[in-house]
Parts: C-alpha cells; sequence; structure tokens
C-alpha cells in the first residue's frame, strides 16, 4: 500500500485516453473507499472506473472495440482473473492491473503472483516506510482484525521495510485493563 499503484494505473490508462485509444477501467465492486464509480488514489488521483462483482462480470463489460482494459486491486478479485487477463491479452487488449502481490501476512496474494508469472512487463512499485523512511515492501496492519481483506487507508495500514514489519503487531487485540 502507499506506492503508488492506482496512480500508475490511472497514469497510463489516462495517456491511451488522451490519445483517444478506447479504454474501460475496472475496479472490485466491494471498494468504495473513495468512491464508488471511480479508481482514486490515495493522493486523490482519479478517474473513471466500472465496478465488478468478480472476473467473470468483468469480461462480460468489456466492449469490443475496448483497447486498454485497466484494473485496479487486482488481489480483490478470485483467481478467475488470470484466465480473463490471458483471454483479453489473447484477443490484443491491453491489460493494466494494479495490485498487492503480498497480504498483510507478507504472504502471496493471489491472483497477483500468478498474474506476474504470465506478464510481458512489471513494475514492482515500493512505498516509503511509514517508520524510518526506506523501502516499503511490506503493508502493516495497524488494527486488530484476522480477515484477510480489510478495507482501509492510513487507519488501518502503514507501509513497512523489512526491518520495521511485524505480521503479529496488530493480530492480536489489545485488552484495556482497567482497576477499581
Amino acid at each position: 500500500m502507499f506506492s503508488g499503484k492506482s496512480e500508475e494505473l490511472i497514469r497510463r490508462v489516462t495517456r491511451y485516453h488522451l490519445a483517444r485509444v478506447p479504454t474501460q477501467t475496472f475496479k472490485p465492486s466491494l471498494d468504495v473507499r473513495y468512491a464508488v464509480g471511480e479508481v482514486v488514489s490515495h493522493s486523490r488521483m482519479s478517474t473513471s472506473a466500472q465496478p465488478v462483482a468478480d472476473s467473470d462480470e468483468l469480461l462480460r463489460a468489456v466492449e469490443d472495440r475496448t483497447v486498454v482494459v485497466g484494473i485496479d486491486e487486482g488481489q480483490f478479485f478470485d483467481d478467475g482473473l488470470v484466465d480473463v487477463a490471458m483471454r483479453l491479452a489473447a484477443s490484443g487488449k491491453k491489460v493494466i492491473v494494479a495490485g498487492l502481490d503480498n497480504d498483510y501476512l507478507g504472504r502471496p496474494f493471489e491472483p497477483i503472483p500468478s498474474l506476474i508469472l504470465r506478464a510481458e512487463y512489471v513494475t514492482k512499485a515500493l512505498a516509503v516506510c511509514h517508520r524510518c523512511g526506506g523501502p516499503g515492501l511490506f503493508t502493516q496492519r495497524v488494527v486488530a482484525s484476522d480477515d484477510l481483506v480489510v478495507l482501509g487507508a492510513t487507519d488501518a495500514y502503514e507501509a513497512r521495510c523489512r526491518s520495521c514489519y511485524d505480521p503479529t503487531e496488530a493480530i492480536q487485540p489489545t485488552l484495556a485493563v482497567e482497576t477499581a
């Protein structure tokens, strides 16, 4: 998180759009943090986007005339996103996917790792560690939850470097003890 993934997706799709190349951008319907019908970066850059529930709905929504397909928050899609991206690419469309490759526990966050293996180009963007300013490779959850997906921004996550990252930090709920 906070590495500029969505911002880069917006930048790339916008370049094609300005050149009058037909584009469509999609996002998972569960992502309503900043806007329903837009991809919005943490720095408030935005582009219109169609929310879809899953990879099948995304594939059905791609218009024949579309040349560039942008997909934000790819990690929130089902594993079918890999097949959908491959089918779109095989049909001649340019597919640009932004997403996290690791979850908050540092594990591969599918389907992004599988997409990386099949992509012609991969850009790995790192954030800046919120603690020391080093390369923020990891997403540190700072709220207590065992759920894999907790939507949030700076209120729920921080970018952390290898040294500052602690996957157990937010897993244990803290208890407040009062004495009488």
